[in-house]
């Protein structure tokens, strides 16, 4: 039986559809929740939080959209065990409400995703991401092979890891960080990151492994026809790439 996705959209969301197209391309039973409608989201099994600028960035990435009313759905959810996985600007979100890393209290953050380094502007640039935990840590995470390498393309003014050194210690020690930055040949190195981040975090999980927080857009190299090397099939429009995660999740939801 499919569990029902959520995609809520903030204002200044835009890359919601992109998103529920990969996650019905993946066999997810996905759809998109308007802000006016925030009080359905009780009724989904999980939610996925997509890129965009929600209320335009003002203040840090995130911040204001973390105290938006739909966040209250999505952190009840989150603490009852529901899978949230926040993509980029969604990353933001999640980790302003502080469920990820989950080291603080709620809407507490003990981090934040802030303006790139050395270059403090958007950079959009293809990276890779290694997951630099045990896949079973996670649900979300569970199908991917061990040392997995998701294609995605990085495309943020904010999106450097910070936090004090005690934070940052609290992360490493609590296996909170899920994926780092790494070249093409698997290779993960601080000079692979595109912004500087701490710990070369390119994604962040709880500690209950039910919420996943990642920068880039694995969604914008996921299809045959947006991947680099189109090396999975020969269907244009057939999963690729980054799509990887995508299918790992809803493989979760659908259990």
């Amino acid at each position: 039986m499919s569990g029902k996705i959520a995609v809520p959209i903030f204002p200044g969301t835009n890359s919601e559809n992109e998103t529920v197209a990969l996650l019905r391309d993946c066999g997810g039973d996905a759809e998109l929740v308007h802000w006016s409608a925030a009080e359905t989201l009780g009724r989904y099994d999980a939610y996925v939080l997509s890129g965009g600028f929600a209320y335009e960035d003002r203040i840090r990435a995130g911040a204001i959209a973390a105290h938006d009313r739909i966040m209250d759905f999505v952190i009840e959810g989150a603490q009852n065990g529901k899978l949230v996985f926040g993509v980029c600007n969604g990353a933001q979100i999640v980790l302003e409400a502080g469920l990820v890393p989950g080291t603080g209290a709620i809407r507490r953050p003990t981090a934040a995703f802030t303006r790139n380094a050395p270059e403090p502007h958007f950079v959009c640039r293809h990276v890779y991401l290694k997951i630099a935990i045990d896949p079973s840590r996670s649900a979300i995470t569970a199908s991917l092979p061990k040392d997995a390498l998701v294609p995605a393309w990085q495309a943020n003014g904010e999106g450097r890891l910070a936090a004090t050194p005690e934070h940052l210690q609290e992360i490493v020690d609590g296996s909170h960080l899920a994926f780092v930055y790494a070249f093409a040949d698997g290779t993960a190195s601080q000079s692979a990151s595109p912004n500087g981040s701490a710990l070369n975090c390119g994604g962040l999980i709880n500690r209950a492994g039910n919420v996943l927080a990642i920068m880039p857009h694995p969604e914008r190299d996921a299809w045959n026809f947006n991947h680099l090397d189109r090396r999975e099939g020969k269907d244009v429009l057939a999963p690729s790439g980054g799509a990887m995660l995508f299918k790992s999740f809803v493989k979760a939801v659908n259990g």
